[in-house]
């Protein structure tokens, strides 16, 4: 399957930190790409901000910029308002950018960048897999939970992975024709995949993933998001309906969206920034909440950390 690719400038490095979003989600992309860009400020990979359409980024933030033409090829996956050619767009970017990139991170852009080595997380050794991700937090305390959308198709259990960060070997993952499986089974599965792209990656990447440190993935729940303030996380992910920009029911600390806000009055004066809200602290009866769940998961918690002697291991 071809893709072509239009870029605004050449790549300057062989490996890349990639976000893929439309033009709604811009604004959250290139804020988790710029807190990347002052993280690493001397880094050996390019940042990447990818679309299906040419999006126009502010001059002040110097980050690449690729338009994916995917040719339709996600035509058959019943794409509507939600579903749309954006949500699948990462499983093209191996084949789109392999003429310049031999490693990829994709990251989600509901994200907020705390630290760690990307570049060095760039160079790990996957073992011959073609990709590398965290598990899903279902599964930090019940590991061998069965994923209710696989179940559903019909597909065994196994080992689950929130797909909002992978790392990609590109040659790996060609050589795998994962994107020619991930069509297929898109096409025989439109419209019964729960999670979507989650559901379909780890559908075609059963059994042959490889697993990260939750550090790289702290998806930020009622039973999780205390714990990352006690640990080193480097990426916070917001899995919830709560994001930054749209909390109405104050579930997030406000650090959050003030972070957020600050950076599109600079660089998208034009969209309507964020405005902080309370906080969990001032609904009543939420603290209380979060800390029951906590303490009833913090042994399988502490037990699936311990198993990552660093926050570069990795578990095949």
């Amino acid at each position: 399957m071809r893709v072509s690719v239009e870029s605004d400038r050449p790549a300057r490095h062989r490996h890349a930190v990639v976000f893929c979003c439309d033009d709604n989600y811009l604004p959250y992309a290139a804020f988790a790409a710029a807190q990347l860009a002052a993280l690493a400020p001397e880094r050996d990979f390019d940042i990447v901000i990818c679309a299906d359409t040419p999006l126009d980024l502010p001059a002040t933030l110097d980050l690449r910029r690729c338009a994916i033409d995917a040719g339709g090829m996600f035509d058959g996956f019943g794409l509507d308002a939600r579903r749309t050619v954006s949500t699948y767009l990462r499983l093209a970017v191996p084949e789109a950018l392999a003429p310049d990139y031999d490693r990829i991170l994709y990251l989600d852009s509901d994200i907020f960048l705390r630290g760690g080595d990307f570049g060095a997380l760039l160079r790990v050794n996957l073992h011959g897999r073609p990709a590398a991700a965290v598990r899903d937090n279902q599964q930090w305390r019940s590991p061998g939970r069965h994923p209710a959308d696989l179940r559903a198709l019909g597909l065994s259990n196994g080992a689950y992975f929130n797909a909002g960060v992978m790392l990609i070997d590109v040659k790996a993952w060609r050589e795998s024709g994962m994107l020619d499986r991930a069509l297929s089974f898109g096409a025989r599965h439109a419209g019964r995949m729960q999670h979507k792209d989650q559901t379909l990656l780890n559908a075609v990447l059963q059994g042959s993933w490889a697993e990260m440190s939750p550090v790289w993935n702290w998806q930020y729940t009622r039973a999780s998001r205390l714990f990352e303030a006690m640990l080193e996380t480097h990426v916070v992910h917001f899995i919830g309906p709560a994001k930054p920009w749209a909390d109405p029911q104050h579930r997030l600390p406000p650090r959050f969206a003030a972070a957020l806000a600050e950076f599109m009055e600079r660089h998208f004066p034009n969209r309507t920034a964020p405005v902080p809200g309370a906080g969990p602290m001032a609904v009543p009866g939420a603290a209380r909440a979060l800390a029951w769940a906590h303490f009833r998961g913090a042994g399988r918690t502490e037990r699936y950390f311990a198993r990552f002697a660093n926050d570069l291991t990795v578990l095949t």
